[in-house]
């Protein structure tokens, strides 16, 4: 029986890293056992002097690119921030959004692989209705981003666990909306409407395309239920890090890791559509050895009755492929 198709050691494709900024420069070193390149980086100040976006930042678009995602806003050339991807890792300048001294800050690091469901696309709009646009996961996209490059337009997100023909937004607290404008995903393409937020005529979008990987990745949903002994979401893996979003009403984005305070009932909590420091929100998880379990009833994570989808990614699996069990931390 295969537990994880192979994928036994998921800090090759995804890790999370603390560090505190030194206000000059720096590289700053992954904590697997494992190196591990990244190809997308975000980054947040979570406490300290200067408490700004969080910052995003891909190979494709080059390391000096930033895109702030709890914003609309276009892209913007950081000489400064994140210099350059490392072997493993990435170096930083002395910009005060990633490095400033006194501040600490978190990493959200993942590798581009097919092996692990993740592939980054850069593409052009034509302003046409139904614009294919491939990529490379030979598997069909279960959760996809999309920002328009060029101008200020909001982030696009398309999820399995939504309604059918709906999309949600990343930098914003909207709930799910009809009319979807990433829609049909399938091994090879997914499709665009005509609208200059994933699709305008000349201008210059990212996506970050993602397939669930047995052992490694999970995107899917749950019903709150409102109670503080809140549901549990078997993911088939011992979570390294969880995103989740209520659907159904105007809440936040919420992160949780296994790096920082903020699950298994302490209480420092980040919100990926806003930049605020780290706090103490009383949004609640607890991390298991094979999903994580709800152990608050509050709105932006177990409202009774409402529909929320998650993004999970693995620090170990359930079971690896010799049959070898993982223990919950």
């Amino acid at each position: 029986m295969s537990y994880t198709n192979g994928l036994d050691n998921p800090e090759l494709y995804f890790q999370v890293k603390l560090y505190s900024g030194n206000g000059s420069t720096q590289s700053i070193t992954l904590d697997g056992d494992e190196d591990m390149q990244p190809d997308l980086v975000w980054l947040k100040a979570r406490a300290g002097d200067n408490i700004s976006n969080w910052r995003s930042v891909d190979s494709v678009r080059g390391a000096t690119i930033e895109l702030y995602q709890d914003a609309n806003s276009a892209e913007e050339t950081n000489t400064n921030g994140l210099t350059g991807f490392d072997s493993d890792g990435f170096s930083l300048g002395n910009s005060g959004g990633t490095n400033e001294g006194g501040t600490i800050y978190g990493a959200w690091n993942w590798k581009e692989s097919a092996t692990a469901g993740f592939d980054i696309v850069g593409y052009t709009g034509d302003g046409t209705a139904d614009l294919e646009i491939g990529h490379s996961l030979s598997a069909v996209p279960h959760f996809i981003i999309i920002k328009n490059r060029d101008d200020a337009e909001d982030w696009l997100c398309y999820h399995q666990g939504m309604t059918d023909d709906y999309n949600n937004k990343l930098n914003t607290t909207d709930a799910e909306f009809g009319g979807a404008y990433i829609f049909d995903p399938t091994s090879s393409i997914f499709t665009l409407r005509d609208h200059n937020v994933v699709n305008d005529d000349g201008d210059d979008y990212i996506a970050y395309c993602f397939s669930e990987k047995q052992g490694f990745s999970k995107f899917g949903s749950y019903t709150g239920n409102g109670n503080a002994d809140g549901p549990f979401i078997y993911t088939g893996f011992k979570p390294a890090c969880v995103m989740v979003k209520n659907t159904d009403a105007e809440e936040n984005w919420i992160i949780f890791d296994n790096k920082r305070p903020g699950y298994n009932l302490t209480d420092a909590l980040l919100k990926p559509n806003l930049s605020n420091a780290e706090s103490a929100s009383g949004v609640k998880f607890d991390l298991l050895s094979n999903g994580f379990k709800a152990r608050v009833s509050d709105a932006e994570g177990n409202s009774d009755g409402d529909e929320f989808i998650y993004m999970a990614f693995a620090e170990a699996p359930f079971v690896n492929s010799n049959g070898v069990p993982c223990n919950a931390r």
